[in-house]
Order: structure tokens, then C-alpha cells, then sequence
């Protein structure tokens, strides 16, 4: 039989040992900022959630509803300058150079370099998730934004052969939906859908490398180029496709619109794939999901990505790490890409459960990868500053509004690129 001192010692041991499972279990939890918070999305995160909670980790939710994650960015800010910042939150684009900046944003490059990501990334998705050559975010997804969505029945009643890959093919074929009556282009007259459709028109007339220069290098001679007048004579042809009543519309019920036969064509991202498959509509039969004129060798992407905050203590660290794991796994991308209509942002993710229009996008953004043609979209955050995006919008709303000209749009944009 044990000594008193014994036993008393053993107690002790057994409950200073509980105390400090307690606090690690509590430093080892996750605060996860972002704004998933309706449908696919929202059961993606509660996916990542489970994968956290089967390696041990908690889980603290720290979801912000509206303003297309406005709202949310402003709760961060609130956080940050509190010195109190939530482990993770999602963020893309230049957004992550501005908070790394500010000196607040965790180094994972020991998740990075176990998990090989530099293998798994193009180089320019891993450059966006880095900050001064340390990774500092994990990419959750790729969108595809140079899409343009088609109704094969509008395009046979109106006896357009096959769906338009040239700008000549594209006018023609709009000519003939809208002398058959329907609408040839679906569009919500909206900045952000403005730009959309700008920038597939401005990668389809001038390439990939003159997209490059213009739209993210700001060159100005390429703004100042002929290249850019026609580009937005194309657009202010295009315009005249597009239905009186398109200004103010939501882009999902632009969508609608070809799905259910009003209108032929639409310019978009591969988020609008996720109404199509609600409505219950099969890809190459009743959808076509094609590249937008003239653009079949790039891909403009768009990244979901969630950024890293500095933590204090090794148990919030090592489960900050195991949340970057976690969100690069094979399991995740799938899970959440197959809800998202978008494509995981890693290799190696097994296709099997992609539809076609995914596995499309997988192999145009491997090749265009491999060509040069990859290129990050300025309409959806990924490519220049947002003051200077904001601006650029402008020019272009005012352009799809009015009856400004195309060498005026371009001088416009001039000023516009220099906007900070």
C-alpha cells in the first residue's frame, strides 16, 4: 500500500495534469472569420469544421452575414486593432500584400513545406498566398470568371449552328437570337457584372499578355493603345444585346433568364454553375458551359483564400497550422469545390465526382498555366488595389450607361489606373 505522501502526490500530479489539458485543449481551437453563411457554402464550413474536430482541434465560428463579406472585413478591423485578432479570415488578393503590411499576419511556411504546396500551386496562386516570400494564406478554391453560359435550344431556334468561340461568331449569333425574338445577352446591370463581362472582352481582343499589362500592370501605354479602343467598341457593341430592363438585376436572375430559354448568352463566373444544377440542368445538354470569345487560351481566376493572423501561444499556433492543413486537403477542396461550382486550387484532388464543366476548367487552367495565359481577374478583387479597381469600375458603368465613346472610356481609364 501507497504512502499518504504517495498518493497525495499522485493527486496533485493527476490534477495539475487535468488543468493543463484544459488550457491546452482551450489554446488548441480555431476562431474561423468569414461570411459562408447560406447554402453550399455554409455546409462547406461545417465540413472544415468536422475535419478540424477529428484532429483534436475546437472549433469557434466567427460568421458575418452581408455585404459580400464587407461587413465582415469590418468586424476584422475591429479585432485586429483590439489586438485581438481570430485566428483565420477570409480574405484574396492584394487584400493579403495590404494586412501583411500591417505586420499581423502569421508565417506558415512549416505547413507549406510539409504539405509540399509549392508542388501542388501554380507559382502565381502560391504568389498571391504569400507575403515577402513566406506563405501567409491558404488558398480554398479557384473560379473560372471568363465563362459565357448558353442555351443550346435558344441558339437552335434562332439556327445558330454551334456556340460562338470569335467575336464575329459571337455578334453573328446575337444578331440572329435577337431577330428571332429572345434576348441574346442576359446581364445585370450592375458595376461589378459590368467589369465582369469588360474583362473577358478586354482578354478575348488583346490576349492574355496585353490583359496582363493593361488590367494588372496598369501600363499605361497599353491603356492608351488601340487595342483598348476596340476593346470597348466590342463592349459597346456587345451593349446593344443586352435587354432595357437589365439595369439594377442580380446576376443570379441573369442566369435564370437563359436558363429558362429568354435569353441565349451570358457572361460569368463558374459561381452561376450552381444554378443551373439547382434548376436541375445537365451540362453539354441542357447548358453549355463555353470560354468567352476569342479567350479559349487563358483563364482569368479568382481565389477564395483564408489568411493566417499571429497568435500567441504554441497551442494556437499549432492549431492555426493544422487549420492551413486542413483547408489544402484533398478531402476539403473536394467537398467544398463540389458545393462552390468552382475547382480546387491544388493538384492531385480526384476528379470523379466533377462534372464537366469542372474538369474543363481543371485542364484549361493546367494549360493556360503552363502557356502564360493564367491571369488573375481584376473584376473580382484578384489583380490591383480596390481604390484603384473602384475607380476603373466606374469608367466602365459609366461606359455601359451612356452614350460616352470608346476613346473617351479609354482616356477615362487613364486617370482611373492612377487612382490609389
Amino acid at each position: 500500500m501507497k504512502s499518504t505522501h504517495a498518493v497525495k502526490a499522485l493527486v496533485a500530479a493527476i490534477s495539475l495534469a487535468a488543468v493543463c489539458g484544459a488550457a491546452t485543449a482551450q489554446q488548441s481551437s480555431v476562431e474561423v472569420l468569414h461570411w459562408w453563411t447560406s447554402g453550399g457554402e455554409a455546409k462547406s464550413a461545417a465540413e472544415l469544421k468536422k475535419i478540424m474536430q477529428s484532429k483534436g482541434f475546437g472549433w469557434k465560428d466567427f460568421a458575418v452575414a452581408g455585404g459580400g463579406g464587407d461587413a465582415a472585413m469590418t468586424a476584422l478591423k475591429a479585432r485586429v486593432v483590439s489586438g485581438n485578432p481570430p485566428t483565420a479570415a477570409q480574405i484574396k488578393g492584394p487584400s493579403i500584400q495590404e494586412w501583411g503590411r500591417e505586420g499581423v499576419l502569421a508565417n506558415i511556411d512549416a505547413a507549406a513545406k510539409e504539405g509540399k504546396w509549392d508542388e501542388l500551386l501554380p507559382p502565381v496562386v502560391a504568389n498571391v498566398m504569400k507575403f515577402k516570400g513566406q506563405y501567409v494564406a491558404a488558398p480554398v478554391n479557384v473560379h473560372r470568371v471568363n465563362w459565357m453560359w448558353v442555351n443550346p435550344e435558344v441558339l437552335k431556334k434562332a439556327g445558330v449552328a454551334a456556340a460562338p468561340k470569335t467575336w464575329d461568331e459571337f455578334f453573328d449569333a446575337a444578331e440572329k437570337i435577337k431577330k428571332a425574338g429572345m434576348i441574346a445577352v442576359a446581364h445585370g446591370g450592375q458595376p461589378w457584372q459590368d467589369a465582369t463581362v469588360f474583362e473577358s472582352v478586354v482578354l478575348g481582343v488583346g490576349g492574355a499578355d496585353f490583359y496582363r499589362k493593361a488590367l494588372v500592370q496598369l501600363d499605361e501605354a497599353s491603356i492608351k493603345s488601340p487595342t483598348m479602343v476596340k476593346s470597348f467598341d466590342t463592349l459597346g457593341r456587345l451593349k446593344t444585346y443586352i435587354d432595357k430592363d437589365s439595369p439594377g438585376r442580380d446576376w443570379n436572375l441573369a442566369t435564370a433568364m437563359v436558363i429558362n430559354g429568354k435569353a441565349g448568352m451570358q457572361f460569368m463566373g463558374d459561381w452561376a454553375k450552381g444554378e443551373f444544377t439547382a434548376a436541375g440542368k445537365t451540362p453539354g445538354k441542357d447548358y453549355l458551359c463555353v470560354d468567352a470569345p476569342g479567350t479559349a487560351n487563358a483563364f482569368t481566376f479568382n481565389i477564395d483564400s483564408f489568411v493566417m493572423f499571429t497568435q500567441k501561444g504554441a497551442g494556437a499556433q499549432k492549431a492555426q497550422l493544422a487549420l492551413a492543413t486542413s483547408i489544402m486537403s484533398p478531402e476539403f477542396q473536394e467537398v467544398f469545390n463540389l458545393n462552390k461550382g468552382s475547382i480546387p486550387a491544388r493538384a492531385g484532388v480526384s476528379r470523379a465526382k466533377f462534372d464537366s464543366c469542372a474538369t474543363k476548367s481543371m485542364d484549361d487552367m493546367a494549360s493556360s498555366n503552363k502557356g502564360g495565359g493564367l491571369v488573375p481577374s481584376f473584376a473580382h478583387g484578384m489583380a490591383i488595389p480596390a481604390a484603384t479597381a473602384g475607380a476603373i469600375q466606374d469608367v466602365i458603368a459609366k461606359f455601359m450607361n451612356s452614350n460616352m465613346t470608346s476613346q473617351q472610356a479609354v482616356d477615362a481609364l487613364v486617370k482611373a489606373s492612377k487612382v490609389k
